[in-house]
């Protein structure tokens, strides 16, 4: 494993960059396929290590699927209904947020014995308003160490019914249950508390659902509405989108030192939230130009900007650093689930910020940003973090090189990142 990787002073980029599939839909869509009638081709998986624990899970739970060589294509066979499992069965799901929580939500459906585990920092992530959604609904399920938190067992009995959900964590709990509970035994009404986050997550995973032949409707996000007893049908060939998260670090190059910039996977007719990042870079000064399947970023005099990026909250880190590049002081406003993800990525970002010379402000939930003096080079502490890794690559076209250390922590969602940025970078 490499343990650290050295970049050198970029003096501008250029190019275009074809997406690796979304880690969000990707996941999803795995999952439903599993339970959809029929055998499903799913076309530019996400090749990395969130996806490998999810489909490691589906192997376990006795369903069949084949990959391809490149890994980006695979067909799943889907069983037609919920799991039943005849023994009780442990799932290893490293830090996969985007794996244990509608896991645990679609094997509460029948009388199952599951275990579901992650390495040190998974069990640090909180889970307990999805439990305590699930329990309303009749499932019986136990903490294994800490209240609140995995590692966590499954016996089953979730059959739907009138359901309060405290949403204001993480829009995974919503969407575990979104997915779930089309295949309970009764109707669901999932009413929100407090205010919902990361609504276009939500939205990924509705259009995804009606994909295999479900409709959920919603009162304005507040109160959901899901006719119980029914399944899923395979579409026969879903693609995935690129990963527009992903995207918003060659956008962000681009914005900084292009050169022009165009990634493909994403645009106009993407299903999600994270496009909106080039909306924020506009805002920034930026240009873009859209079209349905990619966008493109060309460099201009950037601002700064204050705004609540609740919407965005992967691509927020992002605007993070592109904010070292712009006039004036920059403020991230309602975030504070950035404290739940991967590690804890407002106090992160903070202190890595810090190093390279930024003056930063770091709230509750909200991260205010004033460009260096002078930028200072830096060692990089990415806290296994794939988005710290990924956003400080860009601190190399500030003039000075940047240090990243444990660089293969991008392997979770993008194994090829400093491959694919190096492409377009020229020195």
């Amino acid at each position: 494993m490499q343990d650290s990787l050295d970049l050198k002073p970029v003096s501008y980029v250029n190019g275009t960059v074809y997406l690796p599939g979304s880690k969000s839909i990707s996941n999803r869509a795995l999952l439903i396929s599993s339970m959809a009638k029929g055998t499903t081709k799913l076309t530019n998986l996400l090749h990395s290590d969130d996806t490998h624990y999810m489909l490691d899970a589906l192997i376990k739970l006795g369903i069949n699927y084949s990959l391809s060589d490149d890994k980006k294509t695979c067909y799943v066979e889907g069983i037609g209904q919920s799991f039943f499992l005849s023994k009780s069965v442990s799932l290893y799901l490293g830090n996969a947020g985007t794996a244990i929580r509608p896991l645990l939500a679609v094997l509460s459906l029948k009388k199952n014995d599951v275990f579901l585990h992650g390495e040190d920092r998974m069990h640090e992530r909180p889970i307990k308003d999805l439990v305590d959604a699930l329990q309303q609904g009749g499932a019986d399920i136990e903490y294994q160490k800490n209240v609140g938190y995995p590692p966590i067992r499954t016996k089953g009995g979730f059959i739907g019914g009138s359901i309060i959900l405290n949403s204001n964590i993480s829009s995974q709990f919503l969407t575990s249950l979104l997915m779930s509970a089309p295949l309970a035994l009764k109707d669901t009404t999932i009413f929100i508390k407090q205010d919902l986050i990361s609504k276009p997550y939500i939205d990924i995973t509705l259009s995804l659902i009606k994909s295999f032949g479900v409709n959920i409707t919603h009162d304005s996000y507040r109160i959901f509405y899901i006719k119980g007893k029914q399944s899923y049908t395979t579409p026969g060939e879903y693609k995935i989108e690129g990963d527009a998260s992903s995207a918003s670090y060659f956008l962000a190059s681009a914005a900084i030192k292009g050169g022009t910039v165009k990634v493909v996977g994403i645009g106009k007719k993407s299903i999600q939230g994270d496009i909106n990042f080039a909306h924020v870079l506009e805002k920034m000064g930026a240009k873009i130009l859209w079209e349905d399947y990619s966008i493109t970023c060309i460099r201009n005099t950037l601002t700064a900007i204050n705004l609540d990026m609740n919407h965005i909250p992967d691509s927020a880190m992002t605007i993070a650093i592109v904010a070292l590049f712009a006039q004036g002081t920059t403020t991230i406003r309602n975030i504070y689930n950035w404290r739940v993800k991967e590690t804890d990525r407002l106090s992160a970002m903070s202190i890595e910020l810090k190093k390279i010379g930024a003056i930063v402000k770091e709230g509750k939930d909200f991260l205010s940003i004033s460009p260096p003096q002078v930028f200072q080079y830096s060692n990089i502490n990415t806290y296994n973090d794939h988005r710290i890794a990924m956003c400080f690559s860009l601190i190399c076209l500030s003039g000075i090189g940047v240090n990243i250390l444990n660089p293969s922590c991008v392997s979770k969602t993008f194994p090829n990142y400093f491959k694919e940025f190096l492409s377009i970078c020229n020195n």
